[in-house]
């Protein structure tokens, strides 16, 4: 069952929700693991050590999808592929809460990686192709606050179920949800027109390099993504180092309601694709900037008080999800045939500053402590704040002479 829809009119407001709603259930599958890992360890009888494999695993589906599964969207029907990839889904949950061998176990959670980042990134897309252009950076802003929600309360909620029936329990109950959301999303989710390329897939995917080297917006946006996801796991990467140590001692669990306070940062998403809408990407853009650079000061400050701390996450938080929203709303603004092999693209760059800001942050964390990973991140958000402005669109004096009546 679906109806047709075009993108002249604005969706309707319970769509949008609904869009929102889908990428935050898909997206926390990915997370839902990180607090279970010493209780897959004693499950499976794994050391401490190898259990990381299981993150491992779920990232490289990650990577896995961006490059395969996402750009499929634009070269079939996105709605009945991402149909298809829940009811898949769903059952890579259920294979994750019967596994009973550590490979089983890596096989469910490559698998989970792979569909959940396919299902996420879809939705957006969708979201990108579905809404008029006047409203396209609020729609993505909406999905993408839909993504941070789902992410931020991921290991709250595995954590509490957990708790309460056991890990295995966590993925029975996700596997429950996605049959739930599929039985919505088919009877809800208007259909689009069908793609007008006729590529082969080994083409589709060649293109995405295409895009690489010849969009300068791509290229632009998505450096100004590595480089403010790099600031982005500096912090989060080793921030539990000094929290778990004297003299604040604190637990895991914590440890990880600090990233609730982030929250914040998800309500400020949808703003700041408002703000898009009405040409106003680029002071956007500086202004968040600035408040990812100026969320250091606070964050240093943790030894001090941790108010500090949530002051700090709530400022790194809503500059940088400013960031990623008005990125995805200008990437989208072109090639509107290609929305899935933009996603993919764009969402390459986040994957390489994730990894590189980790590595880095835990590097120096060992030789400065925190102070030197807040040094860090200060240098990465200004090179950011830096490029932004360097890579500005300038309007030249022969332009502005052709421009005046």
């Amino acid at each position: 069952m679906s109806v047709t829809h075009t993108a002249a009119a604005q969706l309707p407001r319970t769509l949008v929700w609904l869009l929102a709603s889908a990428a935050g259930l898909s997206v926390a599958n990915v997370y839902y693991a990180q607090p279970l890992l010493d209780a897959l360890a004693q499950d499976f009888g794994v050391g401490q050590g190898a259990i990381g494999l299981v993150v491992s695993a779920t990232q490289l589906g990650c990577a896995v999808a961006l490059l395969l599964l996402v750009p499929l969207g634009d070269l079939v029907r996105r709605r009945r592929l991402m149909l298809v990839q829940l009811l898949l889904l769903g059952a890579a949950l259920v294979a994750v809460g019967l596994a009973r061998a550590p490979l089983g176990l890596l096989a469910g959670m490559l698998l989970v990686g792979l569909l959940g980042t396919a299902m996420t990134q879809g939705l957006i897309a969708y979201a990108a192709s579905a809404a008029a252009p006047t409203e396209r950076g609020h729609v993505v802003g909406m999905a993408q606050s839909g993504v941070v929600v789902g992410l931020l309360l991921a290991r709250t909620l595995s954590g509490l179920v957990a708790d309460m029936a056991g890990w295995r329990a966590v993925y029975f109950a996700s596997a429950a949800l996605a049959l739930l959301l599929w039985a919505v999303l088919w009877r809800t989710l208007p259909e689009q027109p069908a793609p007008t390329q006729r590529l082969s897939y080994p083409a589709l995917l060649r293109s995405m390099a295409g895009l690489l080297r010849h969009d300068r917006v791509l290229q632009v946006r998505g450096m100004l993504a590595l480089l403010m996801f790099a600031a982005f796991s500096i912090c989060w990467s080793a921030m539990a180092l000094p929290l778990s140590a004297a003299p604040h001692a604190l637990s895991h669990t914590a440890i990880g309601a600090f990233g609730l306070v982030g929250a914040a940062g998800a309500l400020a998403a949808a703003r700041a694709g408002r703000r898009a809408d009405r040409g106003l990407a680029e002071p956007t853009t500086g202004a968040a900037l600035g408040l990812l650079l100026l969320s250091w000061a606070p964050l240093a400050a943790m030894g001090s008080s941790l108010w500090w701390l949530a002051l700090g996450i709530v400022m790194l938080d809503m500059g940088g999800q400013a960031v990623h929203v008005t990125n995805q709303s200008l990437v989208f603004r072109r090639h509107p045939e290609a929305h899935g092999r933009l996603v993919g693209c764009y969402m390459l760059f986040y994957a390489a500053g994730s990894g590189l800001g980790a590595i880095a942050a835990t590097s120096m964390y060992a030789v400065a402590g925190w102070g030197g990973v807040c040094g860090l991140g200060a240098g990465v958000s200004l090179a950011a704040l830096v490029f932004w402005y360097a890579t500005l669109p300038r309007v030249t004096a022969n332009t502005a002479c052709a421009a005046a009546p």
